[in-house]
């Protein structure tokens, strides 16, 4: 045998190329859109799934806990943007969700505007925040950037909690102003139509999220994540693009919190804690950090296990346990707890790691035997 047909058998029986990344994205985004038809048509349908929904998908306590569910995924996206883009580990994220809670709910009840103008008026209230705020704390990084972030947001929480002119309620929070809201977003009737508004929401911020994280403000950001210096000695401006992540975060989180303020009629003080940062924090880590779908999916889960693990506590099949098993069991958090200490301790790269790592799996072990194959 010659070395030309060396050459070319060798070719023949080399192992194919993966597609590349680029090529995969019309496949992500239309099951995606999949996704969000099959979503959108869900409230329409008499499914039930024991365990997990409190009944069939069309009733209201269903679309509530769905809803829901949507919601946080969208709220750990505006997190994504700040720890999974750009490096930025922040403590008070919860103080521009609560601003669009508290915002809305305050604008609605003190001035009686219609809800479209009251959304306008709390959206560029939060954007105003998000500069000011982003401008401070930005002057530092980590651990002090943490610790601003969180002074800020405890200083909201304590405004809200001091209840100044009694326009957030204090510890009893405020309700909704239904009078000023249109009929068919009020009322356990219309509860169809707020999951719709929350799809809407999540949607939203997912394609924000996708558009800024592929801009040239997301790229340098990203860059920043990774070495900062670098980034300086290249004479792009890090501040800046650290900036315009801080407030697109800020303001989608601000637009989530008045969506969730219309599912929820009412806004609590935790709504601007630091305990809410955190929960929105163990989302990210529990999809994956840098991740968009494992933000989605570590909201979805972590918000359904916490609903439903409240149900499972209080149930006979755990009352009737030993008491070494029935006082840990019996307590949600405990169980949250230690579900997110597995994720960390086995996988580093949460669910979406996970997802990612047996799917490289299966291709790894369908390779030899594509090979075989072509070579018989």
């Amino acid at each position: 045998m010659s070395a030309t047909q060396v050459r070319e058998d060798t070719r023949a029986h080399r192992p194919k190329p993966e597609p590349q990344k680029g090529r995969r994205r019309p496949l992500a985004w239309a099951a995606g859109a999949a996704g969000v038809v099959v979503l959108a048509v869900l409230p329409l349908f008499n499914l039930s799934v024991p365990g997990l929904l409190p009944g069939p998908t069309y009733t209201p306590g269903s679309l509530q806990l769905m809803a829901l569910c949507m919601l946080m995924a969208a709220a750990a996206l505006t997190y994504h943007l700040l720890l999974g883009v750009a490096g930025m580990l922040s403590f008070g994220h919860a103080l521009y969700f609560g601003a669009g809670v508290y915002g809305l709910a305050i604008i609605l009840d003190r001035t009686g505007l219609p809800l479209l103008p009251a959304m306008a008026l709390t959206l560029v209230a939060v954007i105003v925040l998000a500069n000011l705020t982003g401008a401070v704390a930005l002057r530092v990084t980590g651990i002090p950037f943490a610790m601003v972030t969180l002074a800020f947001a405890q200083a909201g929480s304590v405004m809200v909690r001091r209840n100044p002119d009694g326009a957030t309620g204090g510890e009893e929070g405020l309700s909704l102003a239904t009078e000023h809201v249109p009929d068919f977003l009020v009322g356990v009737a219309n509860t169809r139509n707020l999951y719709w508004l929350a799809l809407a929401a999540l949607v939203t911020v997912f394609l924000v999220t996708a558009w800024i994280q592929r801009s040239r403000a997301g790229h340098v950001a990203a860059a920043v994540r990774e070495n900062e210096m670098r980034v300086r000695v290249l004479g792009l401006q890090p501040y800046l693009a650290k900036l315009l992540i801080f407030v697109v975060a800020g303001t989608l989180a601000g637009v989530v919190g008045m969506t969730y303020l219309l599912l929820q009629s009412g806004a609590v003080p935790r709504a601007v804690s630091s305990d809410f940062t955190i929960t929105l924090l163990v989302m990210v880590v529990l999809g994956g950090v840098g991740s968009r779908w494992g933000a989605v999916l570590g909201g979805v889960v972590y918000t359904m296990l916490d609903q439903r693990l409240t149900a499972l506590a209080n149930s006979e099949a755990i009352a009737g346990l030993p008491p070494i098993l029935h006082i840990p069991l019996s307590e949600p958090l405990f169980l949250l707890g230690t579900l997110f200490i597995l994720v960390v301790l086995f996988l580093p790269g949460g669910l979406a790691g996970a997802a990612a790592r047996l799917k490289g799996r299966k291709k790894d072990a369908a390779r030899p035997r594509e090979i075989l194959e072509e070579a018989g």
